[in-house]
């Protein structure tokens, strides 16, 4: 067990404390997807669907943000941000807007704020709005899904992702005093993991 945890570290580990949060961050999301089936199952029984087993599809995703980062400290934060809003929008259009599974795309905004710094400005202000839009343009024009949730079901899982957002919300902000106390001239990024212009 020790061992699985000083390899998660190692894995984890940056020079520059925003992409170590963004890795920590990335692990615990790819920890805790695998478990959200089990959630639906238990707060809504035998009303929810099948189908709410492709929730784990972002789990590789997630668990991908790590490498991504020692390649490119950018692109690996821009990524862990995409696939949380992607993953927000996805189960919106799978269990049904009334799920309140949309609520997700406040700690997605959060966290584009936790990861980005200030003079990141292009990527930073895509990343706070990409979230918002993408919500406000999919509002009441999702697709028809046959897994969405329906009646009692629906309220007790709308009530289990609002537990939810607060606990991630309340985790991004906890991490984010860490980030308050960031000593400055953290090394710059190596040229080698800088994406290559075309």
């Amino acid at each position: 067990m020790m061992a699985l945890v000083a390899a998660a570290r190692r894995y984890t580990a940056s020079d520059d404390p925003r992409v170590a949060t963004a890795n920590l961050v990335a692990m615990v999301l790819a920890s805790n997807t695998p478990f959200y089936p089990f959630y639906l199952l238990w707060v809504a029984g035998s009303s929810v669907h099948g189908g709410v087993w492709l929730t784990l599809c972002a789990c590789p995703v997630f668990l991908a943000v790590p490498a991504v980062t020692r390649r490119s400290w950018g692109w690996g934060r821009a990524m862990l941000v995409a696939a949380g809003t992607a993953n927000t929008l996805f189960c919106t259009w799978l269990l049904g807007e009334a799920s309140g599974t949309a609520l997700f795309l406040f700690p997605c905004i959060a966290l584009a704020a936790l990861v980005f710094r200030r003079t990141e400005r292009v990527a930073l202000l895509t990343l706070l709005a990409a979230p918002g839009l993408a919500g406000l343009a999919l509002y009441g024009r999702y697709p028809a899904s046959p897994f969405a949730c329906a009646g009692a079901a629906c309220d007790a899982i709308a009530w289990m992702n609002a537990v939810s957002v607060g606990s991630l919300t309340m985790f991004l902000g906890y991490l984010s005093t860490g980030l308050a106390e960031e000593r400055r001239g953290i090394r710059p990024e190596p040229a080698a993991a800088r994406p290559r212009r075309p």
